[in-house]
């Protein structure tokens, strides 16, 4: 046994000092995810076009959520004493989040997107102060 650990560790040693061998993989790394829930209202009249608006996303809009690292993103849409909201969730994976949304923001599809939406919207008084459609809610309980 210890001329077998012996010969592995010597191979080893020849391998790695070897120029033409592969590079020795680093170890992983896994960034945590940013789970994000937010809020908005929605105007009764603009109920359908916004479903219909959804049930047909544009890809290019799609494409860029993908390329800033926003997955498993959904919206739901909840009536409450005749008011309808919309809650939406997210995972962020990336490593600048403020980076990637403003590289979102630049995005002249999602810009036309955005203009479809917006107007559909009714933002929370906390949003709306702040000139935004959307507000985010306080991430209270997470089970993985």
């Amino acid at each position: 046994m210890k001329i077998f650990s012996a010969t592995i560790a010597t191979l080893m040693f020849m391998t790695i000092g070897c120029k033409n061998s592969p590079p020795v993989p680093k170890p992983l790394t896994h960034q945590p995810v940013k789970r994000v829930g937010m809020v908005t209202g929605l105007k009764p009249e603009k109920l359908a076009y916004y479903k219909q608006l959804h049930a047909s996303a544009w890809p290019g809009v799609l494409n860029k959520i993908s390329e800033c690292n926003i997955h498993n993103y959904s919206i739901y849409l909840k009536e409450i004493e005749g008011r309808y909201f919309l809650f939406s969730y997210f995972e962020y994976t990336g490593t600048d989040f403020e980076a990637d949304m403003k590289k979102m923001a630049a995005d002249s599809v999602t810009q036309r997107w955005w203009k479809e939406t917006d107007p559909c919207q009714q933002p929370l008084p906390d949003a709306a102060s702040q000139g935004q459609i959307w507000s985010t809610m306080e991430d209270v309980f997470y089970a993985p």
